[in-house]
């Protein structure tokens, strides 16, 4: 039917994990078979609990490490993401303005460093990640939004970043869509795209070349604080002692009580289409292959893919009640029928393109939107989680905190706020799901309404918390 994609077998609930899980044969890493003994056991082998093993190990390369992963390597979001790497510590510099307008130069510069060395780990040990440095481009498809974008050219220059406006003509000929009103185009240097799984087994390699040990399908039960650290005990009934524990887990956290109020899990849905013929590319332009967003609230990100296949997520943020998290809700059919009539409608020249990847996952998303860090039990177990969804690059300066708070806890970066302070924590349910849906739907009415937002949004605005992915 004219205008509408073509269906795909995976509206079922079969298919991979995610498009960047789909046929690679990673390495197995063989559960835990037998108690033992570490200095440092990371609960969680996605980006922030090898990046946090790497980063141990580069400080004192003496120490044991182990690594317990329920699942496999980049199971969860490190596996699902849509491969956007930003420099950004907190969520994009507006919500650095917000929350942390006194540290903002060091966190700027610190998440440039950050994303710089990111970029020459992979380089220095052999990880093909189909690592693109292309710049991004975020676009308006509403009236209202090119006046914003207008006036933000001017602010984010204040604090060194800067922009370069396109209008209507301009941004139209760079990406080919009739929806695009202006644009605001970012130029290399402050992120990059990649395949996120490809990385992130890229960093397990490395672990395991400096003898950090991996075993997966080895879910933990339970932590108990002994004299001089602490026992992890597997669901299985193998038994670790440690005088360490991370907590890496993000949006699975919910096992370690303390951490509940402090996110949500919110799932995002995700497709991605079959390759693009010749002349296909050709229809859609995009020839600089930026990462791109709309500026809405409940916004998209697409990109283009190392194989020419158009990545195309967002628009809904579900939160589940109880805060579920379940693999039965990786697929939500309605939300994938909505987003390749989103699609669309933005790039209808391409009408009748199929969408055989299509998954969801959990996002740990906190009150202000960035990663939060503590510890717990004397300060034997430490945790980082909260990304809200821009945890690609954050997740490896992450992991060099959760490094200073165990083996240099004089380190001057610990006395930062984003580090100290936690976010406003959600309320228990059944008020969590409430919050969690009314704000959705206000976001939704201010999208509906020109960008006017309600006194509710304004009031969590002045307030400095919200709900996002």
């Amino acid at each position: 039917m004219a205008g509408m994609a073509h269906p795909s077998a995976s509206d079922d609930r079969s298919g991979p994990v995610s498009y960047w899980l789909r046929d690679d044969a990673p390495v197995q890493h063989p559960p835990l078979d037998a108690d033992g003994i570490a200095d440092v056991l990371v609960v969680g082998a996605g980006f922030t609990g090898l990046w946090t093993a790497l980063a141990l190990t580069d400080t004192d390369p003496t120490l044991r490490v182990v690594v317990l992963e329920a699942e496999t390597v980049a199971f969860g979001a490190s596996g699902r993401n849509g491969g956007f790497c930003e420099a950004s510590l907190t969520h994009g510099l507006a919500n650095g303005i917000r929350h942390f307008p006194d540290e903002l130069e060091r966190l700027e510069a610190e998440g440039i460093d950050n994303l710089r060395g990111l970029v020459a780990f992979t380089r220095e040990h052999g990880i093909d990640c189909d690592l693109e440095e292309t710049g991004s481009l975020s676009v308006a498809d509403q009236a209202h939004q090119v006046d914003e974008f207008r006036a933000w050219v001017d602010e984010a220059a204040r604090w060194g970043e800067h922009l370069q406006l396109m209008d209507r003509a301009a941004v139209q000929a760079e990406v080919h869509s009739p929806l695009w009103q202006a644009g605001l185009y970012r130029p290399p240097g402050r992120d990059v795209l990649l395949d996120p799984a490809k990385l992130c087994r890229g960093l397990a390699r490395v672990a395991r070349e400096r003898g950090i040990r991996i075993h997966e399908r080895t879910r933990v039960g339970r932590l108990e604080r002994v004299a001089g650290g602490v026992v992890t005990t597997t669901v299985g009934g193998r038994r670790i002692r440690s005088d360490h524990v991370v907590v890496a887990t993000s949006a699975y956290s919910a096992w370690l009580r303390r951490l509940d109020s402090l996110f949500v899990p919110v799932y995002d849905y995700v497709l991605v289409s079959e390759a693009l013929t010749p002349e296909q590319r050709t229809a859609i332009g995009w020839e600089r292959r930026q990462g791109l967003t709309d500026a809405n609230n409940q916004f998209h990100y697409f990109r283009l893919t190392a194989d020419d296949r158009i990545l195309w997520g967002g628009y809904d943020a579900i939160h589940y009640f109880g805060s579920r998290v379940d693999p039965e809700l990786d697929r939500r059919p309605a939300t994938f029928r909505r987003l390749e009539a989103q699609f669309l409608r933005a790039f209808p020249q391409l009408d009748g393109l199929s969408f055989p990847y299509r998954w969801g996952g959990a996002i740990d998303t906190t009150t202000r939107f960035t990663v939060t860090f503590g510890q717990t039990m004397g300060g034997r177990v430490s945790y980082a989680l909260g990304y809200t969804g821009l945890g690609v690059g954050a997740s490896r300066w992450a992991g060099g905190v959760v490094r200073d708070l165990i083996l240099r806890p004089d380190e001057d970066r610990l006395r930062l706020r984003i580090v100290q302070r936690p976010p406003i924590p959600f309320p228990p349910e059944p008020l969590r799901s409430l919050t969690v849906d009314v704000v959705r739907h206000e976001l939704d009415r201010a999208d509906r309404n020109e960008g006017r937002r309600s006194v509710l949004l304004r009031t969590l605005d002045a307030l400095g918390i919200g709900f996002d992915s």
